[in-house]
């Protein structure tokens, strides 16, 4: 890591203040400075225009020519104005520092100057290295080398007079004298030379200066004389604390335990994401919702070419497209309008490119079905021939949906005249808002599926007790702020676990923080959306029970039921009530404060699943052995609200995905998604989708909804991931069968997943097998 003294000779000393006539006394003028040197290998003798050049001139040996808009790094450090630390701004004169220094250390050379004042920033904050602002010796000490530059050029004849605009004066000598102190390295203290290390230790004194600003001189001296011990002040360690650790890991006082400066390109600091400025966000979301159209609109026009194929046959579906991609073309042209010098400079830029690549704009961007990204993704055009059903299905439905509206003006118009004419919306109205209407929905499902590519393992929950037999795992939950998980089954305990340590801790056995032991098997688990620390269980014997997680106890014990509860719900919108559902026939409704029920609904069936919608404790859903869903406003309970009939066997699992739509479960092999506004007469025999891939004819499996994905399990030991908008599986993963003595991989049909739980709306799940297996999985 440290430099040799071969290569130190070739670098920047800046153990003393030179002058540019002495230095250039000592060469030729045909050859570089030690700087000159510097700068040419790191390529900053950029155009007069984008940069410093040293320039000769007969009378004084050596002038620095500036532009007028330059300002010294030391300058921009110390202007009182930046009391507030901009994040993206300061790390991106820092990385620019820092590819300067290494491009000098790849030519074996130890630059030195690792200074604010060797530095200038031009427009745009655009970095430039150059020759020490106390290299010239002109003046008195209190004139600043800048306005001495800017007084030599007006001799010679390069600026104007007076009336020209006065440059922004560098710092004085003193504060450069004391910058020499703060950015000599702990070795070179003592006489040692600098090196390679040094410079890494220059770089940390400078990224401390970035990101902690000071109000006046004498807070300036001493803050940088704790910083000589290592020590930072209070609002750089709560404000900044990655650029606090990563600053003392460059500062550190032994040379060895700096990084290199290849080890510090490579850091997580320097290559994590910053968040940028309001603006470059703005642009970013507007540019994103833009590509998202034109991927709509690449889907779209794929379809139009395959239809008119046939276009005899196809001549109304063709003429449907067509109007689609008015519509979307209509809110592309929108969006672009909304950010016009955003987009100008975006569109501009991709033309170039196009042009530089010989391929003329206009052409590229009609030649869409060609070059189309679409057909890039294997997922995407495996699927395709489904994707074009739920398409024309969506478009179908909605065209039937705005029929009897279209009758009803029709009807309305021929019948009242005139005076009925003013109260109706004009065609035009009525046309965009119907054919409108289907593309957020399905642009949105769109993007979703392929988002994601496939399921990555987080961490492999291991337990102590993997040879009990009785380890499969019926319900897992995660609490309110998605912290802490709960599962619960057969071994009769409900175990508590921190997701994060979990994650983070690399540990061969996990333990649980809290244990709570009942008297009988588990079948299910719900937390309080409200008392973060409540939970409630139900289990074999027909027993609904509410726990304390914090103090580990038993609070209420609820005992109506006849026959086993096999689910159990804690209202979101009224977080003293509880649902459970039973083998007897019954779904109970309770107070969890008077420990007593208050209503209860009698099926003719056993009640399997239970839930409430997230936004109302009036109304609640349930799925049955007589293959139905049920759905009923808790306000009239004698009579479900609507019945869905379409399964084969008994439904297992019923979960919400919004208000108005709900996906359930079965053993018949699929999942079903239900619009409760669609039904007739209180019966809907019309799913929306019917989501199939997975295995399911015995067991219950499982079934978690997060922001439109829908996570199920399997009797081939997978999850599957499917999104509400397409009923084929956006993405599975398979559970290894390892054998618990040996470690050795060994087949076992028997073994399936029985429990799936999203961590809130997160692409974050978790999953356990019927062995009792555990994994947290995240979609990537």
């Amino acid at each position: 890591m440290d430099g040799s003294s071969e290569s130190n000779s070739r670098g920047l000393n800046t153990s003393e203040f030179l002058p540019a006539e002495r230095i250039i006394a000592d060469r030729s003028k045909s050859s570089f400075s030690h700087i000159g040197y510097v700068r040419s290998l790191l390529g900053s003798s950029h155009k007069e225009e984008d940069s410093f050049r040293v320039n000769y001139d007969d009378d004084s040996g050596g002038v620095r020519a500036l532009k007028r808009e330059d300002v010294s790094l030391r300058q921009w450090l110390d202007n009182p104005e930046r009391s507030v630390v901009d994040a993206f701004e300061c790390f991106h004169v820092f990385r620019q520092i820092v590819e300067i220094v290494n491009a000098a250390h790849s030519q074996a050379v130890v630059v030195h100057n690792v200074r604010p004042s060797c530095f200038v920033m031009s427009s745009f904050n655009r970095v430039s290295f150059i020759e020490s602002a106390s290299c010239s010796d002109s003046g008195s000490d209190e004139e600043r080398p800048k306005e001495a530059a800017t007084r030599r050029r007006r001799k010679s004849g390069e600026i104007g007079g007076s009336s020209k605009e006065e440059f922004q004066p560098f710092p004085m000598k003193e504060i450069l004298a004391r910058e020499m102190r703060w950015y000599t390295s702990p070795e070179e203290d003592t006489g040692s030379p600098g090196s390679y290390a040094s410079d890494v230790y220059r770089l940390g004194v400078l990224l401390f200066e970035l990101f902690c600003p000071v109000s006046s001189r004498e807070e300036k001296s001493r803050t940088m004389s704790s910083l000589r011990h290592r020590v930072l002040p209070p609002q750089i360690l709560l404000n900044w604390p990655k650029e606090a650790s990563f600053c003392l890991w460059l500062l550190h006082p032994e040379p060895s335990y700096r990084p290199s400066m290849s080890e510090l390109l490579k850091s997580e600091f320097i290559n994590e994401p910053r968040e940028s400025l309001e603006e470059r966000e703005a642009a970013i979301e507007l540019r994103e919702r833009i590509e998202e159209q034109e991927l709509l609109l690449e889907f779209l026009f794929l379809i139009q070419q395959r239809k008119q194929e046939t276009a005899d046959k196809l001549r109304d579906t063709v003429s449907l497209l067509s109007s689609d991609i008015d519509q979307v073309l209509k809110r592309q042209l929108s969006l672009k309008q909304k950010g016009n010098d955003v987009l100008s400079f975006l569109i501009s830029r991709k033309r170039i490119r196009q042009g530089a690549e010989g391929v003329p704009a206009d052409e590229n961007e009609d030649n869409t079905l060609e070059s189309s990204t679409l057909l890039e993704s294997s997922r995407l055009v495996r699927n395709f021939k489904k994707l074009e059903s739920v398409y024309f299905a969506t478009r179908y439905r909605q065209i039937k949906a705005d029929k009897p509206l279209a009758r009803y003006y029709s009807a309305l118009s021929s019948s009242d005249g005139k005076s009925s004419l003013t109260q109706q919306p004009s065609k035009k109205d009525q046309n965009d808002s119907r054919q409108g209407g289907w593309i957020d929905p399905f642009l949105e499902g769109l993007c979703k599926y392929l988002t994601f590519s496939k399921l990555r393992v987080k961490a492999d929950l291991k337990q102590g007790d993997l040879l009990n037999s009785a380890n499969l795992v019926c319900a897992i939950g995660f609490d309110r702020d998605g912290e802490l998980f709960a599962t619960a089954g057969v071994n009769k305990k409900i175990k508590i676990f921190e997701c994060e340590s979990i994650i983070n801790d690399g540990r061969d056995i996990h333990y649980p923080v809290v244990e709570l032991a009942s008297r009988s098997k588990l079948s299910g688990i719900c937390w309080n959306s409200y008392i973060k620390s409540q939970i409630a269980s139900s289990n074999f014997e027909g027993v609904v029970q509410v726990w304390d997680v914090a103090r580990g106890q038993l609070v209420t014990e609820m005992k109506e039921h006849e026959k086993r509860v096999w689910s159990i719900d804690i209202s979101t919108a009224d977080p003293t009530l509880l649902a459970s559902g039973s083998d007897d026939g019954s779904v109970k409704l309770w107070s969890i404060n008077q420990g007593v029920s208050i209503g209860t609904i009698k099926t003719k069936a056993n009640v399997c699943c239970v839930q409430f919608p997230s936004d109302s404790g009036r109304s609640l859903a349930f799925g049955s052995a007589d293959h139905r869903v049920y759905y009923y406003d808790l306000r009239n309970p004698k009579l479900p609200l609507c019945t869905m009939i379409g399964h084969t066997k008994t439904v297992s699992n019923v979960r919400f995905v919004d208000s108005s739509t709900l996906v359930s479960s079965s053993t018949d092999n699929t999942l079903k998604l239900w619009d409760l506004s669609m039904s007739v007469s209180g019966v809907n025999e019309a799913p929306v989708h019917s989501f199939m891939g997975h295995t399911n004819l015995k067991n219950f499996v499982g079934l978690s909804v997060s922001d439109g994905y829908l996570a199920t399990g399997s009797e081939t030991n997978e999850i599957y991931v499917y999104h509400k908008a397409f009923p084929m599986p956006v993405l599975s993963y398979k559970f290894e069968n390892i054998d618990p003595v040996s470690g050795l991989q060994v087949e076992d049909a028997s073994q399936f997943i029985s429990s799936v739980c999203w961590r809130g709306q997160s692409s974050t799940l978790v999953a356990a097998n019927s062995t009792g297996n555990i994994k947290i999985l995240e979609m990537v």
